[in-house]
């Protein structure tokens, strides 16, 4: 059945008939309301949203659960969207898609994140200034008791990276509803991909065979998933020791980002090549201009060099007559690295040293040439939720980092740092671009504007978090994530609590902040 006017669902008297009663809206006052309708009505259509989880996640349950039996990987089905203001208006009816389960470890819980790929571009709410894509996504924030981590974190990523005109996705709040079933209050995002109003770099072509292109890239512990021609390996100056940045200049502590032998706990992290490439050549020069680009900036960090590219990108050589200021401002967008390193600082999102760090560069007709970071992302474990700051103080971005599995105790298996953060930190000229921004976005309110927008839209969307909770019930029973939370987020009993948590958190945090880099 199609929503042509407005969702629909199963009457409650009759749990054996397929007839459906327009849905009361009445109730959904607050959100807009999405509802995907299946074209499919067998009778176990719904396994594609129950039953997926990805498969590099079921493999590795599968190692220390006797009996595991194995799930299906996520699969697309096709679909009906429609969607509804709060005051019932529709703003889209049936519009074709596919749908399926989409992440890593979340879609191990029962609610699942989604993507949804639309057959013609939809605008969705108006969102990115009402630019009209195929893909959008459906973050379920099943860990998060605030439903507002991911929406936080967007919202103050769109304003300090906006104004530098870089890239984070747009994300509004609706009420999903699968085949007539409630399904939850969903975060409507972005998908991060290669287009003009998105991630904006050259787009390769089925028939480009030239490293004249634009490659998007993520920093990705699993990054071993992927076919050999979208993952690669970088070396980081032969795995070089770096200073964390506690504040305190790292107490003489140093640290690798990658396992030194066959005996280090520390698990090994790559790049997966996120843009789509055609050819081994393709390859091959990606990855040979990130190792490059990074022994640049190493040099300049760490031997006081200047190292330059020669006019192909495939080598690099020492200048003398730059400074290494320069010669990592050839090589690397400066402002968009001090932009990531303040949404990371301020976040503190647990897997920051594995996976969601994303990185560009275009090689295309008039593209820069630079290595630009952009697009973060993926904030359900950030922000107090789990052991990273608890209190909202210290260092975190660019300093030692426990591994994901660190609980409260913070006894993890061991520790590591994200080098791409890490490296310029001692750089007085690079303090000081993160001390302007930091000083600009402070001034300009960004960090008190989302501080209030936790607060009033925990106010104005109480009855949709209500139902939300009324549905998946986990913040009482949280036993699937419950070892993975903080303290403070286990003592939460409901969304209210839960966002007055994170709005005192991220106050705390924006003051620690400030006074470090808030000064002169």
């Amino acid at each position: 059945m199609s929503f042509m006017t407005a969702p629909t669902e199963t009457s409650a008297a009759d749990t054996g008939s397929t007839e459906t009663k327009p849905l009361d809206l009445s109730d959904y006052k607050e959100l807009p309301v999405l509802s995907i309708q299946t074209v499919s009505q067998e009778s176990n259509v719904m396994d594609f949203i129950t039953k997926p989880v990805a498969a590099h996640v079921a493999e590795q349950i599968a190692t220390w659960t006797p009996g595991y039996v194995m799930p299906p990987a996520p699969y697309y089905e096709t679909c009906k969207i429609s969607l509804t203001d709060p005051d019932q208006n529709l703003l889209l009816a049936d519009a074709e898609a596919e749908v399926k389960v989409r992440g890593n470890w979340t879609t191990n819980y029962p609610k699942k994140p989604l993507r949804l790929k639309f057959t013609e571009k939809q605008n969705l709410l108006g969102m990115h200034d009402g630019a009209a894509f195929r893909n959008w996504l459906l973050l379920a924030a099943y860990k998060d008791a605030s439903l507002l981590r991911d929406r936080t974190a967007l919202s103050i990523a769109r304003e300090i990276l906006g104004a530098d005109g870089l890239y984070a996705s747009d994300a509004q709040f609706a009420e999903v509803f699968v085949n007539q079933e409630y399904w939850g209050v969903y975060l409507l995002a972005e998908q991060q991909q290669v287009n003009p109003e998105r991630i904006a770099i050259t787009e390769v072509q089925p028939e480009d065979t030239g490293t004249n292109i634009g490659y998007l890239m993520e920093f990705d512990g699993y990054y071993y998933n992927e076919d050999p021609l979208h993952q690669f390996h970088v070396e980081y100056a032969d795995n070089a020791p770096l200073t964390p940045f506690d504040g305190e200049g790292g107490n003489e502590k140093t640290m690798s980002c990658l396992p030194k032998n066959s005996s280090d706990p520390k698990r090994d992290v790559g790049i997966t090549i996120k843009s789509q490439i055609n050819t081994q050549e393709q390859h091959d020069f990606i990855a040979s201009y990130l190792n490059h680009v990074y022994e640049i900036m190493y040099a300049a960090a760490y031997e006081n060099k200047a190292m330059v590219f020669n006019d192909a990108f495939t080598e690099i050589s020492e200048d003398t007559s730059i400074s290494p200021q320069e010669a990592v401002e050839q090589a690397v967008d400066v402002q968009s690295l001090a932009d990531m390193y303040i949404i990371s600082e301020l976040t503190c999102d647990a897997d920051l040293y594995w996976s969601s760090f994303y990185m560009d560069v275009d090689f295309g007709e008039g593209g820069s040439k630079k290595l630009r970071f952009e697009a973060p992302w993926d904030f359900d474990s950030a922000m107090g939720n789990k052991m990273r700051c608890e209190d909202g103080t210290g260092f975190y971005a660019a300093n030692l980092i426990p591994d994901v599995d660190c609980g409260p105790d913070y006894k993890g298996n061991y520790e590591t740092i994200n080098p791409w953060l890490a490296v310029l930190m001692y750089e007085d000229w690079y303090q000081d671009v993160i001390r302007e921004t930091w000083k600009k976005a402070y001034e300009s309110g960004v960090f008190r504007k989302a501080h209030d927008m936790i607060l009033q839209e925990t106010k104005d969307y109480q009855n949709a978090f209500a139902r939300n909770y009324e549905k998946w019930d986990n913040i009482r029973n949280n036993a699937d994530f419950y070892q993975e939370l903080s303290r403070s987020a286990r003592k939460c009993k409901d969304q209210e609590q839960a966002a007055e948590y994170l709005a005192d958190w991220l106050e705390k945090r924006t003051a620690f902040l400030n006074d470090y880099w808030g000064s002169n």
